[in-house]
């Protein structure tokens, strides 16, 4: 990942627009119609949006500036610098994990446990393609864009929402967990239970594979919080463990 702190803007409190800007925002509120998952603050929800398409444009712009093309390290999955020009912030989702002390001793269902981080993570698209992913943290109190890259997740993430997400996405929670290095894409049911797309970290960590589709139905493929909570605690043990 490129870390941006030359491209930050502090956003002042005038240029947020009230709720005329929310309407036309292609943010996630993670937020179900019965309830399932808890939006986000649509202050910092709109602040974080206005954060990465600022700062996004201020970054194209620099890189467009160079005479010596991308360097090999590039965070983004772009064959020319000059398509920047088309790229653009699409949705994004604020981040949420689970303690470690709570995910080794159940407290509760892992919906439940979540927590946000103040950080949200911006699906950078070039046509219908994600090329990765802005970083947008919250310091000091005020949104920036931190890091640009990890195309891979970016990838991942918008093939799994947009097939398990609904017109908004709003049935969707992203869910990292640090110490077991697994990411997870939540799926709110129309059930009201919480369903789990292990994202390329999580399949990898977990050494997890969806399950096979044979029902032909959307969902069908995602895990239980079951099938998800014995590898994480194992995870999240072992990598604590390898760390003292």
């Amino acid at each position: 990942m490129l870390h941006a702190a030359k491209f930050r803007l502090t956003l002042a409190a005038a240029v947020l627009g009230g709720a005329s800007l929310m309407m036309a925002s292609p943010f996630v509120a993670a937020q179900t119609p019965n309830g399932l998952l808890e939006a986000p603050n649509k202050r910092s929800a709109a602040e974080a949006l206005i954060t990465a398409q600022r700062d996004f444009a201020q970054f194209a712009a620099h890189q467009l500036q160079r005479k010596d093309g991308a360097p090999a390290d590039f965070p983004l999955d772009v064959n020319d610098l000059h398509d920047l020009k088309s790229a653009s912030i699409s949705y994004g989702f604020p981040v949420y994990t689970i303690d470690p002390p709570d995910m080794l001793a159940g407290r509760g269902s892992m919906r439940a446990m979540a927590k946000p981080v103040n950080e949200w993570r911006f699906v950078i698209m070039l046509g219908q393609r994600a090329i990765g992913l802005a970083t947008v943290e919250k310091i000091n109190g005020h949104f920036e864009t931190v890091a640009y890259g990890a195309a891979v997740l970016a990838k991942d993430l918008d093939a799994a929402a947009s097939y398990y997400g609904n017109a908004d996405k709003s049935n969707l929670r992203f869910l990292r967990i640090y110490q077991a290095r697994s990411d997870l894409l939540e799926v709110a049911g129309q059930d009201g239970v919480a369903r789990f797309a292990p994202l390329h970290s999580a399949r990898e960590s977990l050494m997890l594979q969806q399950r096979a589709n044979k029902e032909g139905k959307p969902g069908a493929d995602l895990l239980e919080e079951s099938d998800l909570l014995q590898p994480l605690r194992s995870a999240v043990k072992q990598n604590m463990a390898a760390s003292r």
